[in-house]
């Protein structure tokens, strides 16, 4: 649930560098995503093509803050933002570092508090330090963004142990991993530790057929999500026969 609204396909899908508005128009629906993000900067340079991809979707549109690097420029995009799309969605972005994109926790925590006050329904694109997550929470957050790993890198899930964590500290907020996926397989595995959603684009964008690779995402959060609502088996450290001792015959 994120701000009210139940999501039935938990992929969530950028629009940026697609090689051409039809690609970008087939891979979202091959996806089968419901969210797709949109950047105030590409949607200013995409033409009437790309507005009519955003419409004919059918998506939930989520702007975000992408290319801010304080507080000021973050929320006045996404000021902009609310004006264009008409939504009280935004992903918030504040990038501390340009080497590996890595959010300005201060910053972030600054803008958030601003957007919350104006009814702003902030997802911000966050590390998976817990400390900067409560902060997030108390400033308006409901919903939390942890980078897997930095934008574009496709490294996936780079500390699972830190992200489980996250998972376990904050029970009862919807989070989703965001930045850093490369391949299906790692959104599964996200989705199996118990995330409400993936986020990514680059992965599907550059792909060699971005909509074969989406229609590959969509059904790996799929997967691993109904894989963990079923309950995944615990890992063990010692073997376990599938076969019962009990009740074998004695051939000796």
């Amino acid at each position: 649930m994120f701000y009210g609204s139940d999501l039935q396909n938990r992929l969530m899908l950028g629009t940026a560098q697609y090689p051409s508005p039809q690609v970008l128009r087939e891979a979202i629906a091959a996806s089968g995503a419901e969210v797709i993000t949109v950047s105030l900067r590409r949607e200013g340079t995409g033409g009437d093509a790309f507005r009519d991809i955003l419409k004919e979707s059918g998506c939930r549109i989520l702007p975000n803050t992408a290319g801010c690097h304080s507080v000021q420029e973050a929320v006045t995009t996404a000021q902009m933002a609310r004006e264009l799309f008409g939504t009280s969605w935004i992903k918030l972005e504040v990038i501390g570092h340009a080497d590996t994109l890595q959010p300005d926790p201060f910053a972030l925590v600054e803008a958030a508090r601003i957007l919350a006050a104006e009814g702003f329904d902030v997802f911000p694109y966050t590390t998976d330090d817990l400390i900067v997550g409560e902060k997030l929470i108390e400033a308006g957050c409901r919903v939390l963004m942890p980078w897997g790993a930095p934008i574009g890198s496709g490294q996936g899930l780079r500390n699972k142990e830190a992200l489980k964590t996250m998972r376990a500290h904050f029970p009862d907020i919807p989070l989703v991993v965001d930045a850093g996926i490369g391949a299906p397989s790692q959104a599964m595995e996200a989705m199996e530790m118990g995330f409400d959603a993936v986020l990514l684009n680059t992965a599907v964008a550059k792909a060699l057929d971005p909509v074969g690779m989406s229609r590959a995402f969509g059904q790996a959060v799929s997967a691993g999500r109904a894989a963990h609502d079923a309950g995944i088996m615990p890992r063990r450290d010692m073997a376990v026969a599938s076969t019962p001792i009990f009740g074998m015959a004695e051939l000796a």
